[in-house]
């Protein structure tokens, strides 16, 4: 049983520090440098480079904040399934 309790316990602290959130969301401005964001966010989980621009997303299909990046600075991003809605 305690087994089981530490497994959830830490299973909570994980997904409380998921640095995925609104409040970090509200952070990203445009113009920030790849540098900054990964500062606020981390690394991303999936970076797609095209011909200009570098697409980066940090979090999964449900909740994720994605920014495009033109020579590595912010130029839009948005986020998904963070405010709760």
């Amino acid at each position: 049983m305690k087994k089981y309790m530490v497994i959830a316990a830490t299973a909570l602290a994980l997904a409380g520090c998921s640095k995925v959130s609104l409040e970090n969301y509200e952070k990203i401005k445009i113009g920030m440098d790849k540098t900054e964001v990964e500062a606020i966010l981390g690394s991303a989980d999936k970076c797609e480079e095209k011909t200009l621009h570098t697409n980066c997303i940090w979090g999964n299909k449900d909740k994720n904040i994605e920014i495009t990046l033109v020579s590595d600075k912010v130029s839009l991003y948005s986020k998904t399934g963070l405010d709760g809605k």
